[in-house]
């Protein structure tokens, strides 16, 4: 499994809190990219961001959640990224997601 020199990055932005048929929506999202042997995903869990309805989300000492932000971050193909967007559709309800451009560098397993 490859990634071409010139790929996309898929960023999915939603909260802790959001869930998909009982799961969290951020982890039935990275189990999705697996299953469709996409080259990577990151979840990328925020202390503080406020999204569309201005509504502060924040870790602070006494909390252990308020919801926080949560990024998942693919990097593939524009062919298997764009794939994946009429899933993404169906199960994001709320949050943003963007689409960048990339030179990837390196994409390797570590050595044994």
């Amino acid at each position: 499994m490859g990634i071409p020199e010139n790929g996309v990055l898929l960023r999915i932005f939603i909260g802790e809190d959001d869930r998909y048929k009982g799961k969290p929506l951020y982890e039935y999202i990275v189990m999705e990219a697996k299953k469709r042997k996409m080259a990577g995903a990151t979840v990328i869990r925020g202390i503080m961001g406020f999204g569309a309805k201005s509504h502060l989300h924040t870790a602070k000492l006494l909390r252990i959640s308020d919801d926080l932000p949560m990024v998942i971050e693919i990097v593939d193909s524009e062919e298997k990224i764009n794939e994946f967007l009429p899933f993404l559709d169906e199960v994001v309800n709320d949050g943003l997601i963007t689409i960048e451009k990339v030179k990837v560098i390196r994409y390797c397993p570590k050595e044994k």
